[in-house]
This record gives C-alpha cells, sequence and structure tokens, in this order.
C-alpha cells in the first residue's frame, strides 16, 4: 500500500490541490457570483396581448447565508431594477435558520424585507412563502414583507391588466401545508372557482413538485399557462456527468431547473440567489431569472 501511494504519490497530490481549490471557489467566489439569465419562454395559448412580458423571477433568497448578506439582496435589488420587468415574482425561502436552532435565524427577517422592498416593477412585485418561512413562521415573514410594500400571495390572486385584456398570477402556500396532495389541488381549484375563465394563469409555487398534482392528477385550473417555482437551488452543486447529486425533490433531476414540459401546461424552475444546509454553489451560480413570455404558435 505505502509503495503504491509513493508511485501515485504526485497524481494524489494535484487531485488533492485542485479538490481545495474547487472547495474555495465553491465557499468564497460562486455564492458572491450573480448572473442575469435571459430566457425567452413560449407557451401554448398564451394571449398574444401579453406577448414579450418580462417577468423577473427570484427565489431562495435565504438571508444571511452564505451569499446571502445584506448587501448582496441589495446587490440583487439594484440589478433587477435595471431589467425592465413587467412584473418581479419572489418565490419563497426568504430567511435562513442557524444549523443548531432552527428558530434562531441568521439575519432578521425585517433586515431582508427591508433590503428587498427597494424592489420595482411597472405591475408591481409578488411574492410567496417557502418552506424555511413556514418552519420560522408564515405570519411574520409575510407581515414583515407587507410592510415593506411587496404584495404576499397566500392562495390568493393578483390580476394583471394591460387595456381591456387581462392575465392572474396565483400565489399558492408552500407545499409545506399540503398533506394529502388531492385535497390540496382541489382547495387550490376551489380557490381559483371565482376568477375561472378570467385570463390566463401563472402559479407561483416555492416548490416544484406540486406542478404534476395540479396539472396530471387534478386540473387546477384549464386557464393554467405556467407554473413559477424555485426551492431546488439548481441541486447547488452541478458536476459534469453526475449533474446535480443532491436535489430537494421527489422526482430528482425532473425539476431541477430550467423550463419543463407537460401535457397542459408548464414549469420553470430558477435556481435561486442564496444557499442552504451546505454553504457553497459549484456550477449553479446564484441567478437572477428574466423570463420573457410569448405565445407559442401552432406548427
Amino acid at each position: 500500500m505505502f509503495k503504491l501511494l509513493k508511485r501515485y504519490r504526485f497524481a494524489i497530490l494535484l487531485l488533492l490541490v485542485v479538490g481545495v481549490l474547487c472547495l474555495g471557489y465553491a465557499y468564497f467566489i460562486e455564492p458572491e457570483r450573480l448572473v442575469v439569465r435571459e430566457v425567452r419562454v413560449p407557451l401554448r395559448g398564451w394571449n398574444p396581448a401579453f406577448n414579450n412580458f418580462r417577468i423577473v423571477a427570484l427565489s431562495d433568497v435565504h438571508g444571511g447565508s452564505n451569499g446571502g448578506s445584506e448587501a448582496n439582496i441589495r446587490r440583487i435589488v439594484e440589478t433587477v431594477n435595471r431589467q425592465n420587468a413587467d412584473a418581479v415574482v419572489i418565490l419563497g425561502d426568504f430567511v435562513s435558520e442557524e444549523f443548531f436552532d432552527r428558530k434562531q435565524l441568521k439575519m432578521p427577517v425585517r433586515t431582508i424585507a427591508e433590503a428587498l422592498g427597494g424592489l420595482r416593477a411597472k405591475h408591481g412585485v409578488f411574492a410567496v412563502l417557502g418552506n424555511h418561512d413556514a418552519a420560522y413562521s408564515d405570519e411574520i415573514v409575510a407581515g414583515e414583507l407587507r410592510r415593506a410594500g411587496l404584495t404576499v400571495l397566500v392562495n390568493e390572486v393578483a390580476v394583471i391588466k394591460s387595456g381591456d385584456q387581462q392575465f392572474r398570477f396565483f400565489g399558492m402556500e408552500d407545499h409545506i401545508h399540503t398533506g394529502n396532495w388531492g385535497e390540496f389541488a382541489q382547495k387550490m381549484k376551489n380557490s381559483l372557482a371565482a376568477t375561472e375563465g378570467q385570463g390566463d394563469l401563472i402559479a407561483l409555487e416555492h416548490g416544484p413538485d406540486l406542478f404534476p398534482v395540479l396539472t396530471d392528477y387534478i386540473l387546477m385550473s384549464k386557464d393554467l399557462r405556467l407554473m413559477i417555482s424555485g426551492h431546488t437551488h439548481g441541486g447547488q452543486v452541478w458536476l459534469p456527468i453526475i449533474k446535480a447529486p443532491i436535489i430537494p425533490s421527489i422526482y430528482g433531476q425532473k425539476y431541477a431547473y430550467g423550463q419543463v414540459r407537460a401535457k397542459d401546461a408548464d414549469l420553470y424552475v430558477t435556481s435561486g440567489t442564496g444557499t442552504s444546509l451546505l454553504p457553497f454553489r459549484f456550477g449553479v451560480p446564484p441567478e437572477i431569472a428574466v423570463l420573457e413570455l410569448v405565445r407559442e404558435e401552432a406548427e
């Protein structure tokens, strides 16, 4: 064994050096990066009156996490405000808890909310809550966000108008509250019943795993065109061949990141900006997703 180690000592040393450099990059550099990812999103049946509607999607700010400093949150706000957004949606997990005390936050909710309060968009800024927010307190997080001027949607509809045309945002409570998924899907359908048929629908939900429940199991709305989610962080670490080794989704790689097509609607998952559990990002830099919605013409 000793002779084998001696024979390959240079290769072993090289691997160790590369490993340390990669670990340093994943901790010190990539979480501090911020990329603006512009994506053209074709949607079947989308109202052409809203062609080229620009939605900036943020998620998983995790204030106080590695990459989630107050300065970085304010940098995110400044960057978003330069994107000429028609609407901004924030997809939950605003807070980050201490590892050994889940009720102790790494950054006060008020600090996070005040930093995000500077966000601006033509038709408004809309937020839903995530599982970390629920673990701390939905009421406290939502209250501070509203105090800062953000519109928080909890199983509620916000109407976006252009002349005599309109579509709807529907913000849902986090999947941590689902219990029985069939009952949850029916609950969402009931929440939308009063506005059914009143324009296309874009659903906002922190986690993507509810997408097949709301489209295949029980079609939440015949007007549903798109669901926008976060939660997965894109796996937070992405490696060649292996891709993302750990994804917080029961569907694995399927809903890890980007646009996913289904029979009745589409899903878009953004990788978010903060970190959770492990303070690393590798191959999945913090992102601001700028989604330009267009009607997909039949071939």
